[in-house]
């Protein structure tokens, strides 16, 4: 998906002193260090000091509400704030991050960002030396990290229960959340524990980059304020059910800037349970890349089709050149966008028309390495039935 503008999607990255510590190629969406926090800003010098009457007087209490009726952020927050934990990683000596997350259940498991727990500026992804979970009650824990997902980027944590009081959240149900629900977020922004904004869902069904070069299908856009140390932090609905946890924002200026990004439950749930399983994740693959068709660019390569996935590359020793189809051969530019032409056109799988531009990765997701899937095809012309063997997602997309 392209960005708007020269806008950069952006992790939430610590400060310039740790910024080598969390380099990935996506923005992600927060991690913070627990050293220079910013201050908040200054009042102006030309304000008038309250009166001793406005400065005793109790502040009324006001149930913050959008526009949507029954949406009261002080009682999601309430309900939720006691669930949010703040997360220190240590990398080594001088070496450190910070992101936030949630409790998962009794049994001591949290939930975040596999980027707040992992580094690669080294080249080679690792994890946390130590990690500390902070609770709202100021209880300062270790945590094991049963493991990560860099794909969704998604780590599960487990702390000992025995002696704290826990908050589980309860997950909500991303697959009906529509344009325009309100929706809240919980974390420490720069470091600022239990801060809480609150906004809108601004589009559903994005895709973004995870730690690897491959991407997060079903991502979901929000304009409520993310920034650094908000990520794995959750995106919370009216009832204060998790929709999705807060992963990297789209910015000019490194911090928000009304875009932010969140991994969508329906994500968590598959990475945690196979987390929980064996400490790692695997995902299928099928070995193409392709570029959404779509009328007029079909008109022009005299396709017998109207939408679809044209194959621009089919990477060497994968699922998709054993099963022999094939990939562009010729580039040409068309309105204004250069594409791959030449090759075959997955038009289904498994009878599922491919017709937005997440379609194939989203079906092909919906499989387990070793599963096979129909691919209905057009090559050279005519519509062909291919059966194709699901291969291991690999790191790179390039890696057959």
């Amino acid at each position: 998906m392209r960005g708007a503008g020269s806008g950069r999607r952006r992790p939430l990255a610590p400060p310039a002193a740790l910024a080598l510590l969390l380099i990935t190629l996506v923005a992600l969406a927060g991690c913070g260090s627990g050293n220079a926090t910013p201050g908040p800003q200054e009042e102006s010098s030309e304000s008038s000091t309250p009166s001793t009457e406005a400065r005793t007087s109790p502040a009324p209490e006001v149930a913050i509400e959008t526009a949507a009726s029954g949406f009261n952020a002080v009682r999601v927050f309430e309900e939720a704030s006691p669930g949010v934990v703040t997360i220190r990683s240590i990398f080594g000596p001088e070496s450190a991050a910070e992101g936030s997350g949630f409790v998962l259940n009794d049994e001591g498991e949290i939930v975040t960002n596999a980027h707040v727990v992992t580094d690669e500026s080294s080249g080679t992804r690792k994890p946390a030396e130590e990690v500390f979970v902070e609770f709202p009650d100021h209880n300062v824990v270790e945590a094991e990290i049963v493991g990560f997902d860099p794909f969704a980027d998604v780590a599960l944590l487990k702390v000992e229960p025995a002696g704290l009081e826990l908050h589980p959240l309860q997950l909500g149900d991303d697959a009906t959340l529509k344009v325009g629900e309100p929706v809240a977020a919980i974390g420490s922004p720069f470091g600022e524990e239990q801060s809480l904004s609150v906004g809108v869902v601004s589009a559903t069904d994005r895709s973004v980059k995870s730690l690897t070069q491959f991407q997060i299908i079903g991502a979901i856009q929000t304009d409520a304020s993310i920034n650094p140390g908000n990520s794995g932090g959750p995106l919370l609905d009216a009832n204060a059910r998790v929709l999705g946890i807060n992963q990297q924002i789209e910015t000019n200026s490194g911090a928000n800037d009304g875009v932010g990004f969140a991994v969508p439950t329906t994500a968590i749930e598959r990475s945690i349970e196979q987390l929980r399983e064996k400490g790692t994740a695997e995902y299928a693959f099928i070995g193409v890349s392709t570029e959404s068709l779509y009328p007029q660019l079909a008109k022009k390569l005299g396709l017998d089709t109207e939408f679809g996935g044209l194959i621009a590359e089919v990477i060497a020793g994968g699922p998709a050149e054993k099963a022999g189809l094939e990939g562009g051969n010729e580039k040409i530019v068309f309105q204004g966008e250069p594409y791959s032409v030449g090759g075959d056109v997955i038009l289904a799988v498994d009878g599922k028309e491919v017709i937005e531009s997440d379609d194939l990765a989203r079906f092909v997701a919906e499989h387990e390495p070793g599963e096979k899937v129909e691919l209905t095809i057009l090559q050279g012309g005519k519509r062909k039935q291919v059966a194709v063997t699901l291969g291991k997602r690999p790191d790179t997309p390039g890696e057959g």
